[in-house]
């Protein structure tokens, strides 16, 4: 597949399809072959998990399974927030069942406590509507000391 975007890097290692990291800096290995290193990995996560709290769409399945395990939750750990069975976060991971969307909000809204953001719940709430597809998340990577979320 052809990347949409000039000068981006499809990030799929994160487990998503629809990370483009822009500008990423090419690094020559000892062959002088151009290979792609991602540093400041932690910093990387924090602003993908922070576009998809913020997302003006529902969370798609393996955006869900990005932020619970980026939260450092178990399917029941976070089955048990929710006030749902293991079972059901299993399903919405694997896209079976459309994920509740008052579980959704509670999702977004815990993984921006974690990362020290405050935002309106009932913005959130709107937000958690489910959509057909899963717009790109852009990320500025020229700089990875100081990665910037463009467009989720």
């Amino acid at each position: 597949m052809t990347e949409p975007f000039e000068n981006a890097y499809r990030y799929t290692e994160c487990g998503l399809d629809n990370v483009f990291l822009r500008d990423l800096p090419v690094v020559k290995d000892k062959a002088g072959e151009e290979t792609v290193t991602i540093p400041y990995i932690n910093q990387l996560h924090r602003v993908i998990r922070l576009g998809l709290a913020l997302k003006d769409t529902g969370l798609d399945p393996k955006e869900l399974r990005f932020l619970r395990t980026e939260s450092g939750l178990t399917q029941a750990e976070l089955a048990e927030v929710v006030n749902k069975d293991a079972q059901t976060v299993g399903r919405w991971e694997r896209g079976e069942t459309p994920v509740d969307r008052s579980a959704e909000t509670l999702i977004r809204l815990m993984a921006l406590e974690d990362l020290g953001e405050e935002v309106s719940v009932r913005d959130l709430a709107i937000k958690s509507v489910p959509s057909a597809t899963a717009g790109p998340h852009i990320i500025d990577a020229s700089n990875p000391r100081d990665y910037r979320l463009l467009a989720a």
